[in-house]
């Protein structure tokens, strides 16, 4: 008889009844908020006379519309009228139903994928949703996680459940060693060019092998991050010691007895050695280099070093007129190198690469030189205020502000444009953040995703470059 997968485990320890048409109601253990997908679900609670079912659950913070610089005013600091209503009345609804809230003026406030994991809410072997795609972060932990609508969001807040259909498994294995400067980041975005965007479609993903091992907490959660990017709504990597180590101690994770029995559930968050997967890949780290995005998704990268794929190497017509348009609206060439490609603007964020691990890589690139005077703008915004805290006292900061950088607040910030933080139309960006659509950083903006280390490396050149070309780092 073969074993179950991770997903399967997950999956049969929360499915509280298999429902007519097929799909399942799932018990739902963590439930993060913020300012623009919950105001509708407060409302319906509130127009029906609900109440949501479990405080403790829940965590909410506001994210994507906050202002990253003059943090200290407040509400006042917010420019944007629809922006500070939102914030405002995340605040209220939060006071009014009794749920945890870490506001703007709190320390602990950040981007939710980086405060969940940061705070022990995020913990192995439980289901958390949260109105945001790239909830498949916490999936790093053993965890079944993944984003919903507004409607859900009531529902969950209401029920603490979640109707849901079940997906196919699909393991992704990467053995060997990943070359020096090579991130998860680069992994990420290796895969979703190997799969495409719609390769894991209907697939929970989980990422295995010696090379996903090796990766610290922080640096699995970029790569689970990613997973939706790839097309599945849930990535996955087994419990090890690696996660146990990063949970012990968090605010809100078990301690003394429960701690103990905690460690023993969780050892059994892997896979069955003999379990059947629906898809697999394999890969061999050594053959992963750091990445760029050339075009409009992020299906569309190159290795720093290679060419933009001409027109004949598609794999279809409609894929070939999805270049074409990518080609026209980035304005390059099939066949170019993006090495020397000139930039306006630098990106060092997102829920994709904004905590300490991210900030100290751009750091070490960054030190003992001075951002290009080609570049208008380079941001570094840390995930969370306690991330920033952390890269003050190790002086991270200082290197980034000394070398032209400018030092903000925790937020989303550029990597979708609903704040202040955008791009102008035309203007090109080397971004940190995981999407590169058309317009996401700001109406007619162009933008190329990469690693931490090769956005530092950017801001210096004032251009796409390899890193090993700064000379202190060789």
């Amino acid at each position: 008889m073969s074993g179950r997968t991770l997903y399967d485990k997950l999956w049969d320890s929360h499915r509280v009844a298999d429902l007519d048409d097929g799909s399942s109601l799932l018990y739902i253990d963590r439930h993060l908020l913020h300012e623009v997908t919950s105001p509708q679900a407060f409302s319906n609670l509130r127009l029906a006379g609900r109440k949501p079912w479990r405080l403790d659950t829940t965590l909410a913070t506001p994210d994507h519309n906050v202002p990253t610089e003059g943090r200290a005013l407040g509400l006042d600091g917010v420019a944007d009228k629809i922006a500070r209503a939102q914030i405002s009345v995340l605040e209220k609804n939060c006071v009014e139903f009794g749920v945890p809230l870490f506001p703007l003026h709190d320390v602990r406030q950040g981007i939710v994928h980086v405060v969940g994991p940061e705070q022990g809410l995020t913990l192995p072997g439980l289901t958390l949703v949260c109105g945001d795609s790239h909830t498949a972060t916490h999936g790093a932990f053993a965890a079944l996680a993944h984003g919903i609508g507004s409607s859900e969001v009531e529902h969950v807040l209401a029920t603490q459940t979640l109707r849901s259909r079940k997906h196919k498994n699909f393991r992704i294995q990467v053995d060997g060693q990943l070359a020096d400067g090579v991130s998860a980041k680069d992994l990420a975005l290796h895969i979703i060019g190997h799969i495409g965007t719609a390769g894991g479609t209907g697939y929970a993903l989980e990422f295995c092998g010696s090379a996903v091992r090796a990766l610290s907490m922080e640096a699995r959660m970029t790569l689970c991050n990613m997973s939706i990017e790839a097309g599945a709504r849930v990535g996955l990597i087994a419990f090890d010691n690696v996660t146990q180590s990063y949970v012990k101690g968090r605010p809100l994770a078990p301690s003394g007895a429960e701690w103990i029995q905690a460690t023993e559930a969780w050892a059994d968050l892997q896979s069955d050695p003999h379990a059947v997967f629906d898809r697999e890949l394999r890969l061999d780290a050594a053959h992963i280099s750091e990445q760029l995005t050339w075009g409009t998704s992020p299906e569309m990268v190159i290795p720093f070093d290679g060419r933009i794929p001409t027109l004949d190497m598609a794999r279809d017509a409609l894929q070939r007129l999805d270049w074409e348009r990518a080609l026209d609206y980035m304005s390059l060439q099939a066949g170019q190198s993006l090495l020397g490609l000139p930039l306006d603007k630098v990106f060092i964020g997102s829920c994709t690469n904004a905590r300490i691990e991210d900030l100290r890589a751009a750091a070490h690139v960054v030190l003992g030189h001075k951002v290009h005077a080609r570049i208008k703008q380079a941001i570094v915004v840390p995930g969370s205020g306690l991330v920033r805290e952390q890269a003050e006292a190790e002086g991270l900061d200082l290197i980034f502000i000394s070398a032209g950088f400018e030092w903000r607040d925790p937020g989303c910030s550029m990597c979708l444009g609903m704040n202040a933080d955008r791009l102008e139309p035309g203007e090109r960006c080397a971004a940190t953040s995981n999407r590169n659509f058309e317009g996401r950083q700001g109406k007619g903006g162009r933008t190329h995703l990469l690693s931490p280390r090769m956005a530092a490396a950017a801001a210096i050149a004032g251009a796409l470059t390899d890193p090993r070309s700064l000379s202190c780092n060789p």
